[in-house]
């Protein structure tokens, strides 16, 4: 596994590359420090697991190297980990293609939890992620019940393994090619997956399977199911 890890702070950095470290003792850890050293390591590392990107960054705004990254890699996960954790940024990242946020916030605890997770295939996202907007605050809302498998949500195994590859970013295009599925046939799941989701777009689709606690690894079948 090799993982790159974008941050401008040296500390944070070294930090950052410990718990990876001690996560998974055999992890290649890559560092960029600035936006445009961090395009070019993803772009000369085919072999890239994972992208772990601060917002923040000299040279290049951390929301436009999302956008380049997402543009000229996008099969290449890329999960957010910033200071700033407000429901505004999270939902920003998210919708620019990131496929998951850790707050630096984050107690070690949570911060080692989140990186397994994400390592497992899962998506995490912080608590902020979920609060309701300033205009719905005051809205009552029912408590999500616990859904243990991606039938429990309604959804086939065909769907799941949609869903599974559009929460990690994948255009309709891509999702035809990697399931062999024609394109009117990935929308017709997309449209399924969002009813059963109770979402309206893929954004809230990615907040859904966090907050339901679904991994990516558990939607992906062993064999793929007939059509």
């Amino acid at each position: 596994m090799k993982i790159l890890v974008v941050d401008d702070h040296p500390l944070i950095l070294e930090a950052l590359k410990q718990v990876l470290r001690d996560l998974h003792p055999q992890i290649e850890v890559l560092e960029a420090r600035d936006g445009r050293q961090a395009l070019d390591q993803a772009l000369s590392h085919h072999d890239l697991s994972l992208v772990l990107l601060d917002l923040t960054l000299p040279q290049k705004n951390g929301f436009e190297l999302l956008t380049e990254l997402r543009q000229s890699l996008p099969d290449l996960p890329i999960v957010v980990l910033s200071a700033s954790e407000d429901r505004e940024t999270v939902m920003r990242a998210i919708n620019g293609g990131a496929m998951g946020f850790i707050p630096k916030t984050s107690k070690t605890e949570v911060l080692i939890a989140a990186l397994r997770l994400v390592f497992s295939g899962g998506v995490y996202l912080p608590p902020s992620a979920f609060a309701a907007p300033p205009d719905q605050a005051c809205e009552p809302r029912s408590p999500a019940p616990a859904v243990r498998s991606p039938r429990d949500a309604g959804l086939t195994d065909r769907q799941a393994q949609v869903l599974a590859l559009l929460v990690q970013g994948k255009s309709n295009k891509l999702i035809c090619r990697a399931l062999d599925l024609a394109e009117g046939t990935v929308k017709i799941h997309v449209t399924a997956i969002l009813r059963a989701l109770n979402v309206s777009n893929r954004t809230e689709a990615l907040v859904a399977v966090s907050r339901l606690g679904l991994r990516l690894d558990a939607l992906l079948p062993a064999a793929p199911p007939a059509r």
